[in-house]
């Protein structure tokens, strides 16, 4: 909502029915899942084939040119990317219709000639086809994403499954698909101490919108790293609180935060808390390591993080290290 937060709100009730998410079997992680982690799939070998998807907004014919596009983007790194047919399909802001997406991502998943996904566009749908049916299994899966795909890489893990890549296009995208190992994040340190657990990495705008579903996984002992793009801070600070008091970053090994960039819509006035004064405020008293300003996020660097993979966030040092 981007109504200005000093304007009376002069329809406080909304009606919530409809359409619901349709039923299906969907597996569910174990508890405890985040003190052992989730296991990748084997590292890409030269020449596999990858497929790209869209599962929100509509992509042009231009992002996967094969000569400056996506696809030549992972040629260069040795693998061939894919676009299956209806990949570039257009419905009004979406790349087709939900139920044609979802359908898509599921035949895509299970096509074994690809060794993973690779979504090629954000914006917004991703939720769209969760709802529409769509099923992931505990099967891990190369999944490479982030922004609104988010959702997809969260219901992943709710059903079990490792392999997400939250990330674009950077060289940790391909260091982590070549299983090779990578440096440890810098941060700044804003609450003392270490924690250990299963990395949770998302958009925070995102995940906020799967509390109350099926496909936001359990949290107890993870370490969550959030980040957000165009939210005004007392935005931030609605989104935060809603988490705190849903009992969610109560739950969290550790907290880790991205980058949170915006611009300013003229409703932030002077005395107002500042980003940074907001994610403070709203994470100082977990009683849990917190490492803020970590490279991650929409803008540069957005530096790759695997999914379900097992981490240590230090507090103190504000860093944040791969352990598998």
């Amino acid at each position: 909502m981007s109504w200005p937060r000093r304007r009376l709100l002069q329809a406080l009730a909304l009606a919530t029915a409809g359409m619901g998410w349709r039923e299906g079997r969907t597996a569910t992680v174990s508890p405890g899942w985040t003190d052992r982690g989730l296991e990748p799939p084997p590292p890409l070998r030269p020449g596999d084939q990858l497929a790209a998807v869209a599962p929100g907004t509509w992509v042009t014919a231009d992002d996967l040119s094969p000569n400056d596009g996506w696809p030549a983007h992972y040629a260069r790194w040795g693998w061939r990317l894919d676009t299956p047919p209806g990949t570039l399909d257009r419905w009004h802001y979406f790349a087709g219709r939900d139920d044609d997406r979802a359908r898509l991502l599921q035949r895509l998943w299970a096509d074994r000639r690809y060794a993973g996904l690779v979504c090629v566009g954000g914006g917004w749908g991703a939720q769209r086809v969760l709802e529409a049916g769509l099923q992931l299994p505990a099967t891990p899966r190369w999944l490479v994403g982030f922004s609104d795909n988010c959702a997809l890489q969260l219901a992943q893990l709710t059903a079990g499954g490792g392999g997400g890549i939250h990330g674009w296009r950077g060289e940790r995208v391909r260091q982590l698909l070549n299983g090779e190992p990578v440096a440890a994040l810098q941060g700044q340190g804003w609450g003392s101490g270490r924690a250990r657990g299963a990395l949770v990495v998302t958009n925070l705008t995102v995940a906020t919108h799967l509390i109350g579903t099926p496909w936001l996984p359990d949290l107890q002992g993870a370490i969550l790293v959030l980040e957000d793009t165009g939210e005004a801070p007392y935005r931030v600070d609605r989104l935060l609180t809603h988490w705190r008091t849903a009992g969610l970053l109560q739950r969290l090994a550790g907290l880790g935060l991205g980058r949170f960039d915006w611009t300013s819509d003229g409703d932030v006035l002077p005395g107002d808390l500042s980003m940074e004064e907001v994610l403070r405020n709203r994470c100082a008293d977990l009683g849990i390591p917190v490492v803020g300003r970590l490279p991650v996020g929409h803008g540069r660097p957005n530096e790759a993080l695997p999914q379900g993979r097992r981490a240590e966030l230090d507090g103190s040092a504000g860093s944040l290290t791969l352990l598998s």
